[in-house]
């Protein structure tokens, strides 16, 4: 479990709270002071960029697998995209 209360063991069960909205906008945050797009992210990541899209409609929440992708991809931690009174520095 992360310090959310989210278990990250079992990837195909974990999602985001609140449909993923949270993620969502700490992923467009931290690609917009990337300056990277959603195609580059999917590339290097292997998200695809309709699954991006759905997390941005709410029409999905997202995987704990997916959360560690990006938050490797940015350095972040995934608590990062999981609580939403996180601050990026």
């Amino acid at each position: 479990f992360n310090k959310s209360g989210f278990c990250l063991q079992n990837v195909h069960s974990c999602v985001c709270p609140e449909g993923g909205e949270i993620l969502y906008k700490r992923y467009a945050e931290l690609r917009d002071r990337a300056g990277v797009t959603d195609y580059e992210v999917g590339k290097q990541t292997g998200i695809a960029t309709s699954t991006l899209s759905n997390w941005k409609a709410g029409r999905y929440t997202s995987k704990a697998d997916k959360i560690k992708k990006l938050a490797d991809y940015f350095g972040v931690s995934i608590d990062y995209f999981l609580e939403q009174d996180k601050v990026l520095a």
